[in-house]
C-alpha cells in the first residue's frame, strides 16, 4: 500500500493487514522528538500507523510531540501540564492563576519536595480525558507513563510500551553519586519508579523494544513473562541513508547524549578522545545534545584540555542531523546501558561505521563485533580509544562495517516493521477485551495513594473547587 493510498483511506476501508482500521489513542507524557527516545518513538510510530490505514490521535504533554504532516489519520491533542521544567526557567514556581485543579497542586508539591511528578500527573489527566471520550478509541497505547491513573477503566483496552525499566537509570545514578546528599536527592527524584513497578505488574499487555529489555522488565518490575512482547523499533531508512555528496570530515566522531547522566557513558568517550589524539591529533567529537555546565563530563573536558575538540550541538533539524552523521568517520555509542539504541540504528542506516559498547541491548541492534560494528565493553575508556584509533586509521574497515551495518538495519530495524508488529498486539488486546480477559487486573480499582486523604489545597482556591475524580514521579525532565 502506498503512503498516498493509506492517507486517503476511510474507516470503511481495510487497513494494510486486511483488518478494519483502528482508532488509536497514543499517550506520551513527554514528546520532544529532538531529545531522548520517547519523542522519536511517538513521531515515527504514529506516522507508520497512519500509513497502514489507522487513525492515530497522539495525546501528549509538554514538550509537545512534533508529528509528521500530510496524514489525514494523524492528529495531536495537547494535554497541558504546568510545564515546570521548561527552558529557560526550569523548576519554576507557577503563578497563582495558573493552577486549575488539585492535580496541578500535586505536580508543584512533588517538584518542591525533590520528586519528578510528570508520569503520575500526566496519567491522572489522561484518565480523566479518556473517560470523557469513552467509545471514541479502539485501543489506548501508553508510551511508558506507567502512572496510577492508567489503572482501572480508561475506556478501551490498554497496551503499554516500556522501553526499559527506569530502575536501571536510578541504580546507575546512585552508583555514581559521591555524597550522602546526592544519593538522597537521586532517590527522591526517582521515587516515581516505585509507582511504575506497581503499575507494570498489573498491566495486561506490555510491548518492549528488545529481548534484553524484556528480561529486565520481568526481573526488575516483576511483570509476568507471558505479558511482555518484543517489537523492535528502527530507523527512518529513507532519511538516514548514505549520501556520497556529503564530505567526510577527517577525525570526526559523532555521538548522541540527550542528558549528562552516567547511563550515556559520555565521560568515557571524552577520556578515550584524549588518548586517541596522541595518535590522531585531528580527532574530535561532536555530541548531539546539550553542553553540561558542570559534572563529570565538563570536568573531563577541562582536565584533558579538550575544549576545542569536543563540540555540542542541539536543536538541529532532521536533515542537519543526518548530514552530521554522514560527515563523521566514526559514530560512537559509549553507553553503559541502552534498552535499544536508536542512535546506533540511525548511524548504521547512513552507512557510517559504528563503534559501540556491549551495554544492555546494544549488541541486539549493532550486531557482531567485526561484522557490522566494532564492539567494546562498557565503561572502559581504553577499549573505546583502541577502537576509535583502529577505525580512524583503516578506511577499508570503515567502508566494510558501514555497508554491513546499513544492510543489517534494512533487514531488521525499520519503523514500518515496528508499526506492523504493534498493530498485531493491538488486535490481540482488543480480542482479549472482547472475550472478557483483561490480563488479570487492568480494570480493577486504582491503589490508594499512601498518605493521601484529600486533594491537595490549591493556592487561592477553596477545597470545594478542586477536582476529586482521581487517585494519587523515565529520564531527566530537561535536555
Amino acid at each position: 500500500m502506498t503512503a498516498e493510498a493509506s492517507q486517503a483511506g476511510s474507516e470503511e476501508d481495510s487497513a494494510a493487514d486486511g483488518g478494519r482500521p483502528l482508532r488509536i489513542a497514543l499517550l506520551t507524557y513527554k514528546g520532544n522528538p529532538f531529545c531522548g527516545g520517547q519523542g522519536v518513538y511517538v513521531r515515527h510510530l504514529s506516522r507508520e500507523l497512519a500509513r497502514l490505514g489507522h487513525r492515530v490521535e497522539v495525546i501528549g504533554a509538554q514538550p509537545y510531540p512534533v508529528l509528521d504532516e500530510g496524514y489525514d489519520g494523524l492528529s495531536l491533542t495537547e494535554l497541558p501540564s504546568l510545564d515546570l521544567y521548561r527552558h529557560p526557567d526550569p523548576f519554576r514556581t507557577p503563578r497563582r492563576d495558573e493552577y486549575r485543579d488539585w492535580i496541578d497542586a500535586l505536580e508543584v508539591a512533588t517538584m518542591w519536595t525533590g520528586g519528578f511528578p510528570e508520569p503520575l500527573t500526566f496519567s491522572l489527566r489522561a484518565r480523566r480525558h479518556l473517560r470523557a471520550r469513552r467509545g471514541e478509541f479502539d485501543v489506548v497505547h501508553d508510551n511508558q507513563t506507567l502512572g496510577y491513573g492508567l489503572l482501572g477503566d480508561v475506556g478501551a483496552p490498554l497496551v503499554t510500551t516500556i522501553h526499559h525499566p527506569i530502575t536501571v537509570d536510578r541504580q546507575l545514578e546512585l552508583d555514581a553519586a559521591d555524597s550522602r546528599r546526592q544519593r538522597w536527592s537521586k532517590r527522591r527524584w526517582y521515587g516515581f519508579t516505585r509507582m511504575q513497578k506497581r503499575v507494570a505488574r498489573r498491566l495486561p499487555s506490555v510491548l518492549t523494544v528488545s529481548g534484553t529489555s524484556r528480561q529486565e522488565i520481568v526481573d526488575h518490575l516483576g511483570v509476568p513473562e507471558d505479558r511482555v512482547h518484543v517489537v523492535h523499533i528502527g530507523a527512518d531508512t529513507d532519511l538516514f541513508s548514505p549520501n556520497s555528496a556529503v564530505r567526510q570530515v577527517p577525525g570526526r566522531i559523532v555521538t548522541t547524549s540527550s542528558a549528562d547522566v552516567p547511563l550515556k557513558g559520555l565521560v568515557f568517550l571524552v577520556e578515550a578522545l584524549a588518548k586517541v589524539r596522541t595518535e590522531h591529533p585531528g580527532a574530535h567529537v561532536v555530541v548531539v545534545g546539550k553542553r553540561p555546565a558542570e559534572g563529570l563530563v565538563a570536568q573531563a573536558v577541562e582536565r584533558y584540555g579538550l575544549e576545542g575538540a569536543v563540540q555540542f550541538v542541539k536543536g538541529i533539524s532532521d536533515a542537519e542531523l543526518v548530514d552530521l552523521v554522514r560527515s563523521a568517520q566514526v559514530a560512537c555509542v559509549p553507553s553503559l546501558y541502552e534498552g535499544f539504541s536508536l542512535p546506533a540504528a540511525e548511524a548504521m542506516a547512513t552507512g557510517t561505521p559504528l563503534l559501540a559498547t556491549t551495554g544492555g541491548a546494544i549488541p541486539e541492534v549493532a550486531g557482531r563485533d567485526g561484522e557490522t560494528c566494532l564492539a567494546v565493553p562498557p565503561g572502559e575508556a581504553g577499549a573505546l580509544a583502541a577502537g576509535l584509533s583502529r577505525l580512524l586509521g583503516d578506511p577499508e574497515l570503515r567502508a566494510r562495517l558501514g555497508g554491513a551495518g546499513r544492510e543489517r538495519v534494512l533487514r531488521h530495524f525499520t519503523w514500518a516493521r515496528a508499526a506492523e508488529g504493534t498493530v498485531a498486539r493491538y488486535r490481540e488486546a482488543i480480542a482479549r477485551s472482547a472475550d472478557g480477559d483483561h490480563g488479570g487486573s487492568s480494570r480493577s480499582a486504582p491503589p490508594r495513594i499512601p498518605g493521601r486523604s484529600a486533594p491537595p489545597r490549591i493556592p487561592g482556591r477553596s477545597a470545594a473547587a478542586t477536582n476529586t475524580d482521581g487517585v494519587y514521579s523515565e529520564s531527566r525532565a530537561t535536555c
